[in-house]
């Protein structure tokens, strides 16, 4: 099941990690969701710390700790679990896991942008994502930032980098070949667009804003328009 298909699970990127949504659902449905979206996405997801939002469900300590152990197996750190439930709330707190994420000032909270197209959302992030941060998202993703080498984004739609692209990116992963990747500076380790990949070549001169887009079946970077898609 992909990106579009698995609406229980939602995965945004925040200053404490990864944050992972878990939508409606009996805590074993949650949870099997939880575990099939980490199992589908281990590349990706590897190494990350992250935090789970479980919303009303109510873990009681075994529960939690022996989800932590089989996300640690899978190379993933559980630093948090965000609930509104005292009972989850208290397992937390025993098992040293954090319960708060963030500063307490609802106004000082980093802005998000809104840029609905055709229903798909998207997703901004406003820093530098560093080697071992991974993001997948079923939407646009728009960065504010560089993207080092290391570090990696998977979007359902468009990414937009505002700065250096130099990690690895997957536009398009559930197959739409009309998704594009734009970059001040496109040098990406490896750059994916639906089902083709592409490497770019060593850069020889000044660097430019460039997308890249499937052209006749291939990836090609063009310079950087304000008139979008094709």
């Amino acid at each position: 099941m992909g990106l579009g298909m698995q609406p229980i699970v939602q995965i945004k990127g925040i200053r404490e990690g990864l944050l992972i949504t878990l939508g409606e659902g009996t805590w074993l449905e949650a949870r099997q969701a939880l575990l099939d979206h980490v199992k589908q996405q281990a590349d990706f997801l590897h190494g990350a710390r992250i935090i789970i939002n479980v919303g009303p469900q109510e873990i009681r300590a075994a529960d939690l700790g022996q989800l932590r152990d089989i996300l640690s197996d899978a190379g993933l750190t559980l630093w948090g679990v965000l609930s509104n439930s005292a009972i989850t709330q208290q397992t937390a707190q025993s098992l040293g896991l954090a319960t708060r994420i963030g500063p307490s000032r609802p106004e000082r909270e980093e802005p998000t942008l809104d840029t609905s197209m055709s229903g798909e959302g998207a997703v901004l992030i406003r820093r530098t994502l560093r080697s071992g941060f991974s993001l997948q998202h079923a939407g646009h993703v728009i960065v504010i930032g560089d993207i080092n080498p290391g570090a990696e984004v998977v979007a359902g739609g468009d990414i937009v980098v505002w700065g250096h692209l130099r990690g690895m990116v997957h536009a398009g992963a559930e197959g739409d070949e009309d998704s594009v990747v734009c970059a001040l500076d496109l040098s990406p380790t490896q750059l994916r667009i639906a089902n083709k990949i592409a490497v770019t070549p060593s850069r020889h001169g000044k660097p430019q804003p460039e997308t890249a887009r499937i052209v006749d079946g291939n990836v090609v970077a063009e310079p950087w328009k304000a008139s979008g898609k094709k």
